[in-house]
């Protein structure tokens, strides 16, 4: 039996209408799920809550409710499988081996070259749009400007809102929570196929160019997920390859590598980071990771960072239209020779602490806009395309406004032509000032993100950027971080957040000179704040210590960045999970973290199971009707297949998948009489690459009578090795071997065994092990989670 559906039913304020999969009656609604008890709407959970363990699952998945299921990670060691590998040829072998690094190889490949291509879009269209933008200023027709700069990222937003809403919901945001989900062994449904990649590059395009802000990191890993999804598929939909080679990977294991390689693809391709985005991935989305799969994803980022060292050569000397400038390290700092006392650490803790608190409110606020989202887009497509639409005005309001708020600086002689700045990109832009002067609010708002990272990172500038100024920019940015995260467009966290680190780590150095005496650069200090807030919001450290590193090409900074960034995750440790960890328990997908909740290890396997309904098994010879019956009555994705060798002995033989019941019906392999096959039987009908479809639907199956009345033998489809653990395992250790192992199915031993005795005490699946399910189920537990 296997219920790979939690008790998510509904968003609120819809009534709950989905059945056991047990077939034994409706689920019971959750009262904390309802109106009423004097519980606010953005209080209550996004999705409503059963206090049982097995019941139906609804999760947010991109922007829409979708049905949830687990992945298949284990080795199904049936017959047929084991015969399979006994059959192939040492060729045959080196060909699957062969296409696993090629597939890495496309990957890095694809996703290097669309992250070009998506580089020179953005850089092209942001910087006519600012060019032409300044032009009108410069000729004080600033009614003009404002309103062909807000009309402009208008159409933009509104292209890249549509494709989003109409066409593609699941492309919305940044992709990697679901990512994550995923190589958890959650099925995210309709998130990797070919409609998704298409409005991602597209609709990340336009949001970034339009100057909302967000950024086109989180978007590029779902890109390379994307990529890595349709290669390993041979595409999607009727346009699918039935190359013969591709059958190799018709499963969900190497699927899973392959999209782990195109998630660590697209973090390179962000950041130039090609040993960043493996431990990025190893860090922070894979559950999952061996040795091998560490080579591949390193294969595929050197692939990666090859493509676009290769594009930015082609690009140099204006080839490219506006883009190209820069080499392959985006923000480099490495003119500066750092030098620190020990007084010094004491000034980067504070940079740390205040990171950790910062991020950790940060991602506070930014869960309860989220809820405040959720209810507004549950109002439908036009209330979505309208809330893109107002984040859109007022964003645009913002930055072309509030340069004007700011005197205008004059400009020092010793950075001679570069001040004042009148082209697109430039540390001193002049926008509205006279000659010799700069408004330096404007070098930072009217620029693409890349571009004001780079700016309030550079270094030997101590005077460049006033307090105001940056005080004005950290707030704003805060403000449409918080709000512009969450509308219907692809949108990434990575930039902004790193804008706001670096102008709080700005305005600490500028403070801090007035007061102290400090020995850094303020540019390293805005990187050393960039780095900060994203430890406090994220709670990355070693990628993140790698990515900043590769990013700035300053390795006499590692020390402190090390430090800044332990500090950071501590402190915002101790407020609240994660930014991803948060969007993940908001959408309400069955992620199993890596800790087990402590008071877990005072509850036995055993008491969970004796919480569910009846375990429903099957025998090794079975009547078709039975079969038909259990698939139709139920939605489990596995049953216990039981033995019975002689009269009061039974012994467990294994378990039996869903779709390889359909699959038996389907070609109704039935017996006349109640035997067991011969070995060579079942190989005439059925293949492991047949076996590998997961069609488990039996709508439209009819049959006779007669058809119903003829055995099935289970033996050949049975996986005989599940895993398997003593009922008096405790919770706490079943979690971890669950999640190490990558489990979908639990099986569940007596601790002794006996001719009376029942050879299975029941099966735990996902669901089974969250932590608000057991808590449901056994209400006394919580208040030892309270105290915890």
């Amino acid at each position: 039996m296997e219920e790979d559906q939690s008790p998510g039913l509904g968003l609120a304020g819809e009534t709950p209408g989905l059945k056991h999969g047990n077939g034994v009656g409706d689920s019971p609604e959750d009262p904390a799920g309802s109106a009423g008890d004097g519980i606010s709407s953005l209080e209550k959970p996004l999705l409503k809550r059963s206090n049982t363990l097995t019941s139906s699952h609804l999760a947010m998945v991109g922007a829409k409710v979708s049905h949830i299921e687990s992945l298949d990670y284990e080795i199904i060691e049936n017959d047929l499988f084991k015969h399979d590998w006994r059959s192939r040829s040492n060729v045959e072998v080196l060909q699957y081996i062969f296409l696993k690094w090629s597939l890495a190889f496309l990957v890095g490949l694809l996703t290097g070259v669309i992250a070009s291509l998506i580089n020179l879009a953005i850089e092209n269209i942001s910087g006519l749009k600012m060019l032409h933008m300044v032009h009108l200023v410069r000729e004080k027709r600033y009614w003009a400007g404002f309103f062909y700069f807000s009309g402009f990222n208008f159409v933009l937003t509104f292209i890249a809102a549509v494709l989003c809403v109409v066409f593609a919901p699941t492309a919305a945001g940044p992709g990697i929570p679901e990512i994550k989900a995923y190589l958890n062994g959650v099925d995210t449904p309709n998130m990797f196929g070919a409609p998704q990649l298409i409005v991602k590059i597209i609709g990340s395009i336009c949001a970034v160019s339009s100057g909302l802000d967000l950024g086109k990191e989180g978007p590029l890993v779902h890109i390379g997920a994307c990529l890595a999804n349709l290669l390993s598929q041979g595409g999607s939909g009727r346009f699918r390859l039935r190359w013969r080679w591709l059958r190799y990977f018709n499963n969900d294991r190497d699927r899973r590598d392959l999209i782990t390689c195109g998630a660590s693809s697209g973090v390179c391709a962000a950041f130039r980071s090609p040993v960043g985005g493996v431990l990025f991935a190893l860090e922070e989305v894979a559950t999952w990771w061996r040795s091998a799969l560490l080579w591949r994803t390193f294969f595929s980022t050197a692939t990666v960072v090859v493509v676009l060292r290769g594009f930015i050569e082609v690009c140099r000397g204006g080839r490219c239209g506006l883009f190209g400038e820069g080499g392959l390290i985006i923000f480099d700092v490495s003119d500066v020779t750092v030098r620190y006392r020990l007084g010094d650490l004491l000034l980067v803790t504070l940079v740390g602490v205040i990171g950790g608190v910062l991020g950790a409110l940060y991602n506070h606020v930014l869960h309860m806009v989220l809820r405040l989202y959720n209810l507004i887009n549950d109002k439908g497509r036009m209330a979505k395309l309208a809330l893109a639409l107002a984040v859109c005005v007022f964003t645009s309001a913002g930055l072309y406004v509030l340069p004007f708020a700011v005197p205008c600086t004059p400009c020092d002689p010793a950075f001679g032509a570069a001040c004042p700045a009148t082209g697109r990109s430039g540390n001193f832009k002049q926008f509205n000032c006279p000659a010799g002067q700069y408004n330096d609010l404007a070098t930072l708002l009217h620029a693409t993100n890349v571009d004001a990272t780079r700016n309030i990172f550079s270094t030997g500038t101590p005077g460049e950027f006033r307090l105001d100024s940056l005080l004005i920019f950290f707030a704003i940015y805060c403000v449409l971080g918080l709000f512009t995260f969450g509308i219907a467009v692809p949108s990434g966290l990575f930039l902004p957040i790193i804008l706001m680190g670096a102008a709080y780590g700005r305005i600490v150095a500028l403070v801090l000179q007035s007061t102290v005496a400090a020995s850094i650069d303020h540019g390293l200090y805005a990187v050393l704040g960039a780095a900060a807030l994203m430890s406090g919001s994220m709670r990355m450290t070693v990628s993140l210590c790698v990515i900043f590193l590769e990013l700035t090409n300053n390795l006499l900074l590692l020390p402190m960045t090390m430090f800044v960034l332990l500090i950071a995750k501590t402190v915002g440790d101790a407020f609240n999970p994660s930014i991803y960890e948060i969007i993940l328990d908001l959408k309400g997908l069955p992620f199993l973290e890596p800790k087990p909740e402590p008071w877990m290890k005072d509850l036995t396997v055993g008491e969970l199971a004796a919480a569910k309904p009846r375990t429903i098994s099957l025998q090794v010879v079975e009547k078709v009707s039975t079969v038909l019956e259990v698939l139709r009555n139920t939605g489990h994705n596995g049953f216990p297949v039981v033995d019975r060798p002689r009269p009061g002995l039974s012994e467990l033989h294994g378990l039996v998948l869903r779709s390889h019941l359909v699959a038996v019906l389907r070609k109704r392999w039935f017996l006349l009489e109640k035997r067991r096959t011969e070995e060579w039987e079942a190989r005439e009908r059925f293949s492991s690459v047949e076996l590998a479809d997961k069609n488990c639907k039996i709508d439209g199956l009819e049959l006779t009578p007669e058809e119903l009345e003829m055995y099935i033998d289970l033996h050949p489809f049975t996986n005989t090795t599940p895993y398997t653990v003593v009922e008096t395992m405790s919770v706490a250790k079943a979690v971890v071997l669950f999640r190490s192992v990558a489990l979908r199915h639990m099986l569940i031993m007596p601790k002794y065994q006996g001719p009376e005795i029942s050879p299975l005490v029941g099966i735990l699946t996902r669901q089974d092990l969250r932590a608000h399910n057991i808590l449901g189920a056994f209400p006394h537990l919580a208040k030892k989670s309270k105290t915890h």
